[in-house]
């Protein structure tokens, strides 16, 4: 089956619950058959992220250029700053005959929704609120309030995903 032909795969679930753990076994397991869509975003760069890589990095200012010219298949705003995938990110995975891989969380699911993508969506979950806060915490790479309101975004995740009628892998 030739990689243009199937449908990309979407990642999603709180952050912390192990899609970019995912992401990088399913890419290393199967090397040049998955290619994961760079998002955009607004927040800073952490300590070894690498723009164009990780994220391509962008200002408030140039992402509202490119939500209001259509550039995107899905954005939404998240813990203070604005994240996305470009159409042009997605078509960069396809042209090189590969599967696209998008790790979103659920507003970029309901978006991805109203597009003719036609992604075929997982939901990945940590075992529980606590072990994802020890996982964000480990990380340190949020302060408290920003902590915090992952916490609360995991949460309504949960609810989000339990709501969808996911089916649940043990």
């Amino acid at each position: 089956m030739e990689a243009t032909r199937c449908r990309p795969l979407v990642l999603s679930g709180p952050s912390g619950c192990g899609k970019s753990t995912m992401i990088k076994k399913l890419m290393a397991e199967f090397p040049g058959f998955f290619g994961l869509s760079v998002s955009h975003t607004t927040r800073k760069p952490r300590l070894g992220e690498v723009n164009g890589k990780d994220y391509h990095f962008v200002t408030r200012e140039e992402m509202h250029k490119m939500i209001k010219a259509g550039e995107f298949v899905e954005h939404a705003e998240y813990a203070t700053n604005i994240y996305g995938t470009s159409k042009r990110a997605v078509q960069s995975v396809v042209d090189k005959n590969q599967i696209c891989l998008l790790d979103i969380d659920m507003h970029g699911v309901e978006s991805l929704k109203l597009t003719d993508l036609n992604p075929l969506y997982f939901s990945i979950q940590a075992p529980s609120i606590k072990v994802l806060e020890q996982r964000l915490r480990l990380r340190k790479t949020e302060n408290d309030s920003s902590l915090l309101h992952r916490i609360e975004s995991a949460r309504r995740e949960i609810e989000y995903r339990d709501c969808e009628g996911a089916v649940r892998i043990s």
